[in-house]
């Protein structure tokens, strides 16, 4: 079972209508990210659900598919973006962003996907990293070659961002 997710709203107009919602996503019980709050930003810009969001963590996770700079992201445009676990591949590259091959909209983006799928599919990113496409190399190597000191400083990460909505 899946504790709740938050969202927040705020608009902010650019030279395109944009909107900019703001998330937190608990980590999962009996999971290393149990106990902490991560919070991130989706932003959505004016030809939403055509295209998908952009979504970043703020700040910035140790996850092997986090970019330092906080995004999850996978390819698409000049962005990247995350991919649902229950969807398919995982790709990550730009600072902070997360991917999932279900936000990219030359994969398995449909507009009919929910933010609430897309939350989800981040927050069994948390606990499930891909190891084939790493975005973090210092996750990345920690996360291969010592799970019990990666573990360790996960939960020392849910500690630092702790869930007290």
């Amino acid at each position: 079972m899946y504790d709740d997710v938050t969202l927040r709203f705020s608009s902010k107009s650019r030279f395109i209508l944009q909107m900019q919602w703001e998330f937190a996503i608990p980590g999962r019980k009996e999971t290393p990210w149990e106990g902490g709050l991560y919070r991130g930003q989706m932003l959505f810009k004016d030809d939403y659900p055509s295209t998908p969001p952009k979504v970043k963590f703020v700040p910035p996770l140790f996850h092997p598919n986090v970019y330092p700079s906080g995004k999850l992201l996978h390819n698409f445009g000049s962005d990247t973006y995350f991919v649902d676990s229950f969807i398919g591949l995982i790709y990550f590259y730009i600072s902070g962003t997360v991917c999932l091959s279900l936000l990219d909209e030359e994969k398995d983006w449909r507009p009919a996907v929910t933010i609430k799928q897309i939350l989800l599919g981040i927050q069994d990113l948390l606990n499930d990293p891909n190891p084939k496409d790493p975005a973090q190399a210092d996750a990345y190597t920690c996360y291969i070659q010592n799970k019990l000191d990666y573990d360790r400083r996960v939960r020392a990460q849910a500690k630092a961002h702790p869930a007290n909505i």
